[in-house]
């Protein structure tokens, strides 16, 4: 029994005061203005942020290896696809590791098509004041959408282009391997 002790008492004493520090992911919140913030947060921020179990969020972990996912809860959507990891709330959308050079375009695609559709929303009283409501059924289709169905579209959007792009690079260089041992 004494021995165990000390073997705590020598690993809290060998403790570096960087390892105790709270680790932290970078994030971008994009809101339904299109508008971004970036985040260093904890994990036990972004669950009180957005009201989401630690089971939940554990399938956004970089380091641990889970399968492409969705995850659909009362009040979030959490999504794991290739390079996406994301949380869709009501009001926001949550990024991991922004800075990615995979991540980049999702974000600008996301800031460029959500406040695009509350745009077309708001025109749309003007514009059937001014041609007759010629337009009801095109801009009624893009309005209906919620803010989440909107973002986790352009999600799904990015990481089918993702994957069909690099369909196209395998098969580019796999056809003339393929055509190579047939003719031998």
């Amino acid at each position: 029994m004494a021995r165990e002790g000390l073997a705590i008492a020598v690993t809290v004493e060998n403790l570096n005061p960087a390892q105790a520090v709270r680790k932290t992911a970078s994030w971008v919140s994009i809101n339904q203005n299109g508008e971004t913030t970036i985040l260093d947060v904890g994990k036990h921020e972004i669950m009180r942020r957005v009201e989401i179990n630690a089971r939940d969020l554990r399938i956004l972990d970089p380091l641990l290896s889970y399968p492409s996912t969705i995850l659909g809860r009362e009040r979030v959507i959490v999504l794991n696809l290739e390079h996406i990891k994301a949380i869709i709330t009501a009001d926001e959308v949550l990024l991991r590791d922004p800075e990615d050079e995979l991540v980049i375009p999702v974000v600008e695609e996301l800031r460029r098509r959500l406040p695009a559709q509350q745009v077309s929303s708001k025109t749309q009283g003007e514009d059937d004041e001014q041609q007759g409501g010629q337009n009801d059924a095109e801009t009624d289709e893009e309005s209906e959408f919620p803010f989440e169905f909107r973002a986790l579209e352009v999600a799904l959007e990015a990481i089918c282009s993702f994957l069909d792009a690099r369909t196209r690079e395998l098969e580019s260089d796999t056809y003339p391997a393929l055509d190579e041992l047939t003719s031998k």
